[in-house]
């Protein structure tokens, strides 16, 4: 049975940034077979009943579907919508550079001031609305933690202040929103007004009892080893937990790794 919960109204960060209005959404179903496709859309192995794709895929029919954002980043296919239409919002270093997300070739957005956040919740705001116009019942905005490879140009609260942004929008489109990772903001919950919570690696880590903690049964677990798979199914045998290859193949690659607990 899904679970409904209402959101409260809570601080948004600066009051410069727009009110969040509340409303009613709609929670992932508690211990629902979980699958993670955001290297391309397939159909479900059976048993998956919550399923994440990116927000240009269409969703899985008759399942939860989980709409992947990547919000606070910009993934180089779409570097030049932002270096042509909105370079004033991309991350520069004191070298004048974009700051860069070595890991994924990611460059970074700049959320540094109230209005600067407001600018890219609104671009946000028509994928979210793509989102819902698609079906899909929630979102997953990725790279909270951004601020952290930063070079020290975002503090902690510009990325909590612009999640919240994100969830006054999803709740606008009658959208459930995940935190995804970051697991020192987890105490801020209250403010970033995030319902629940994908977390990966959370048992490589040992970061899925704070997760648990504060979102109770409401944490979907993404992990990509097999020995931390098995430790979570063995620890947590009521949640939902997925084994995914890194590359998160579709099913007709040879590197493709499913499975659930």
């Amino acid at each position: 049975m899904r679970a409904v919960v209402l959101i409260l109204v809570a601080a948004c960060g600066n009051t410069s940034d727009p009110p969040f209005e509340p409303g009613e959404v709609t929670l992932p179903p508690l211990d629902g077979g979980l699958d993670y496709q955001l290297g391309g859309a397939y159909r479900p192995p059976p048993g998956v009943t919550v399923v994440s794709r990116d927000r240009n895929a269409p969703i899985a029919a008759g399942l939860y579907n989980l709409c992947y954002v990547n919000g606070f980043q910009i993934q180089p296919d779409e570097e030049a919508f932002w270096m042509t239409d909105h370079p004033d919002l991309i991350l520069h270093g004191a070298d004048g550079e974009p700051v860069i997300d070595v890991e994924w070739d990611e460059i970074l957005i700049d959320i540094s001031t109230p209005a600067k956040r407001t600018a890219v919740a609104t671009i946000v705001d028509d994928w979210i609305a793509g989102c819902a116009s698609a079906g899909y019942a929630a979102i997953e905005i990725d790279n909270l933690d951004s601020f952290s490879r930063s070079t020290g140009l975002l503090a902690e609260d510009d990325a909590v202040a612009t999640m919240a942004l994100f969830a006054a929008s999803a709740q606008q489109h009658a959208l459930a929103i995940a935190q995804k990772n970051s697991a020192e903001l987890v105490p801020r919950r209250t403010e970033l007004l995030t319902d629940f919570v994908v977390a990966e690696e959370c048992n490589r880590f040992d970061e899925c009892e704070v997760y648990l903690d504060a979102y109770g049964d409401h944490v979907l677990m993404v992990e990509y080893r097999p020995a931390d798979f098995d430790t979570g199914c063995a620890a947590y045998p009521t949640s939902s937990i997925v084994l995914r290859d890194l590359d998160l193949s579709t099913s007709d690659a040879a590197g493709y790794v499913f499975d659930g607990c």
